[in-house]
């Protein structure tokens, strides 16, 4: 044999050195990742005591905890393989999917070979050590190799796991696939049979993918006009019902099915229109009892409600007698006004006005025959309305572009090396009173002016119940001022201070009864206040009765007094008596005349006592001063 170079003598007697680990890339690798994991899922404890170490057994991975790109691309493919196996297993051994195994614990626990797989993977994906997504797509290989009767238990699984895939960490790897998960669901089940299957997989949807997700909003408003409602087209015969009146009924469905295209057009708008009236004058025409309600237990809650109703012309007696029924329609309508009342994109989509005093007149008929549709009517239009008006706001958030309603909490600031900084003290407690206070010792007349609080007067507060009383106006009972207690409360607060007249007529009419006279119109005024004026005519009557009364009381004083002073004087000169008599004739005239009494000629000459007293006190005081000047 010849001898060897010397230059490759030299290569191979230097020391080997040791190659970087090798990818899980050829078939033998991938069989012994699925050995690996095949013997890990009948091992007994929790995941988190033995996965690590059996991604490491299976993989080598370059780095001790964390997977590269190509390591997670080969463990995916592996862990894929293996999840088709256990479901051909289960398959043809007549067992569950999520059932399929046997126990793996000493207590009996039949946590069986699937699902302990998907927790095994679904820790490594919550610690971090592979692929966040990875767990998202065995669920959805696992969905679309199972049956739907399977299905169930799968999703199962994934709304108990709801709280960890919901994480921020995992969620962001995996929502679309989620998604794409769940929307091949609802495919594949039947909307009629299986209502409650997809209503949990809406539920789900709503719960884990956050409010302000573009893909859940319809952000467009797009209508789902694959919808459509077959009926009949030709009379059959022994129809009792009208068929006219059956297809116009059930021709509505095409309106309600897309409105924008049916409905703003002007012609199919009128359409529409007549249409509607002919199903609203019909159910105004048969109206429904409580027996009605009674009889369809409508009351119960185990009562079924479809989403969707048969429309054979045999049917459509008995329909119309179905509160469920007619209450579904008259939905419809509501849903219908309220779309058209919202603000279009362009004022080309939006509604003529003839077209809104058209929506408004028939959403008054409408709400009027679900309040008299039984049972509890009244409760069912509030919470019809209540649920329209949070889809207005939902729309005005579409609006504005979704934004969203997590807000980041704010970060706490620190002063220098760390310590957290010292909050200021205010002078009344916070910063709102410190700054107002501050403010009104700048302007002192800021509290004081008169502008700034403005008490309105009587008249002027009672004025919009003055209007709801007014019958011209129209203004039903509910919708009055009176209903408002606070409102009530203040305005006989005001009353009280500036019409105490107007407020005691509160315990006899009530509320209504303080609101000036001068507000009311005249029947509804002679209806409040027409006793108070009869009252005040009552008193003036009393008044000039006894004022007429007591004025011949006071001619007989008169009399009587003048009687008495002839009489006092009796003893006198008839010379003296005629000289005093003339002044003191005129002086009683006078007097009588000032008090409303007539003077006749007699009680002229007649005196009273006071003034003959004081005319002789007059007297004795001139002759008093003759006499001293005569000594003088």
């Amino acid at each position: 044999m010849a001898e060897a170079p010397s230059s490759l003598r030299i290569v191979l007697s230097q020391p080997v050195k040791e190659h970087a680990p090798v990818h899980a890339s050829s078939h033998g690798d991938r069989d012994r990742i699925i050995e690996v994991f095949r013997n890990a899922i009948v091992r007994i404890g929790s995941p988190e005591n033995f996965a690590l170490q059996v991604v490491q057994e299976a993989v080598r991975p370059q780095k001790q905890t964390v997977l590269v790109l190509d390591e997670n691309q080969s463990l995916e493919n592996a862990l894929r393989m293996l999840l088709q196996d256990l479901v051909s297993a289960a398959v043809k051994s007549g067992e569950r999917t999520m059932q399929y195994g046997q126990p793996i614990d000493n207590e009996q626990t039949n946590c069986a070979y699937i699902p302990r797989l998907l927790d095994i993977v679904l820790y490594l994906c919550e610690r971090g050590h592979i692929e966040g997504g990875m767990i998202f797509q065995l669920l959805e290989d696992l969905t679309e190799m199972s049956t739907m009767r399977d299905c169930k238990q799968v999703f199962g699984y994934i709304e108990s796991k709801q709280d960890t895939l919901g994480k921020q960490e995992l969620f962001g790897r995996g929502k679309l696939v989620m998604l794409r998960t769940c929307n091949q669901l609802l495919r594949r089940l039947s909307k009629a049979n299986d209502v409650v299957f997809c209503g949990r997989i809406l539920m789900f949807l709503a719960h884990f993918f956050p409010l302000s997700e573009r893909s859940a909003v319809n952000f467009k408003g797009v209508f789902n006009i694959s919808n459509e409602t077959k009926y009949e087209k030709d009379a059959s015969d022994g129809v009792s019902i009208d068929f006219d009146f059956y297809k116009t009924f059930w021709s509505l469905q095409d309106h309600f099915r897309n409105p924008a295209a049916t409905t703003l057009p002007p012609a199919k708008w009128q359409k529409f229109s007549s249409n509607l009236m002919v199903v609203l004058d019909a159910f105004e025409a048969q109206p429904l009892t409580d027996d009605d309600g009674i009889v369809n237990n409508l009351e119960h809650e185990e009562a079924s409600f479809n989403i969707k109703y048969l429309t054979s012309s045999k049917l459509m007696g008995l329909e119309l007698k179905d509160p469920s029924f007619r209450r579904h329609i008259l939905v419809q309508c509501l849903i219908l006004f309220d779309y058209l009342k919202a603000p279009a994109k362009s004022e080309k989509d939006c509604p003529s006005d003839s077209m809104k005093e058209e929506i408004k007149s028939c959403e008054q008929r409408v709400k009027r025959l679900l309040e008299s549709t039984p049972p509890k009517g009244k409760e069912f239009l509030q919470s019809i309305e209540h649920i329209l008006q949070r889809e207005n706001n939902w729309l005005w958030w579409k609006w504005d572009g979704c934004p969203p309603f997590e807000k980041q909490p704010l970060e706490k600031k620190t002063g220098q090396g760390g310590a957290k900084k010292r909050k200021p003290r205010w002078r009344l407690g916070n910063k709102e009173l410190s700054q107002l206070w501050k403010w009104a010792e700048q302007n002192p007349n800021a509290l004081s002016d008169p502008q700034r609080v403005r008490m309105p007067s009587v008249a002027e507060y009672w004025k919009p119940l003055a209007e709801d009383m007014d019958p011209a106006a129209g203004i039903e009972e509910e919708y009055h001022h009176k209903n408002n207690r606070v409102y009530c409360w203040k305005g006989l607060r005001f009353s009280a201070r500036q019409d105490l007249d107007g407020f005691s007529k509160f315990a006899e009419y009530g509320v209504e009864g303080v609101v000036p006279p001068e507000l009311l119109p005249p029947e509804v005024r002679s209806k409040f206040h027409a006793k108070s004026s009869e009252k005040n005519k009552r008193a003036k009557k009393e008044e000039e009765s006894k004022n007429t009364a007591t004025q011949p009381e006071d001619n007989h004083l008169f009399q009587v007094a003048a009687t008495g002073g002839v009489d006092a004087d009796g003893g006198g000169s008839g010379a003296e008596m005629d000289d005093g008599a003339a002044p003191m004739d005129s002086d009683a005239v006078t007097m009588a005349s000032s008090l409303g009494g007539v003077a006749s000629p007699e009680e002229g000459e007649k005196q009273s006592p006071d003034i003959i007293t004081s005319q002789e006190a007059g007297q004795s005081e001139a002759e008093g001063e003759v006499e001293a000047d005569v000594k003088d």
